[in-house]
């Protein structure tokens, strides 16, 4: 049974950082989406454990880094210069395909999510 484990979220003032964690149960193409109550799940970053290569949504881009441990089998999403439209209930997601890596629904695992406030 694949395990997804989200941690690190909060609220925090718009300027700020924050890092969220996503331990997993296994090492697959994986990637952060995110949720803001009444909108679609959108993507955000997703991750090749294979080959390192990174991708991300045009509106993190420069400030979201994404980053996986392979001894932790832990995927990282560190967060900066946060916005208050980046606050959404974020989630951890593995075994998506990297062709459709931007997709949801090409995800077949996902975490329980964790919320992300930026608020002053």
């Amino acid at each position: 049974q694949v395990q997804l484990v989200e941690s690190g979220g909060g609220l925090v003032q718009p300027g700020a950082s924050l890092r969220l964690s996503c331990a997993a149960s296994v090492r697959t193409f994986m990637g952060w989406f995110r949720q803001a109550p009444g909108k679609e799940r959108e993507f955000v970053a997703a991750i090749s454990w294979s080959t390192l290569t990174t991708y991300y949504a045009d509106s993190v881009k420069g400030r979201f880094t994404i980053s996986g441990d392979n001894a932790e089998n832990t995927m990282y999403l560190q967060m900066n210069s946060l916005k208050p439209e980046d606050t959404a209930v974020y989630y951890c997601a593995a075994g998506g395909n990297p062709i459709y890596y931007s997709n949801f629904r090409r995800y077949g695992y996902w975490g329980q999510g964790t919320q992300v406030t930026v608020s002053s």
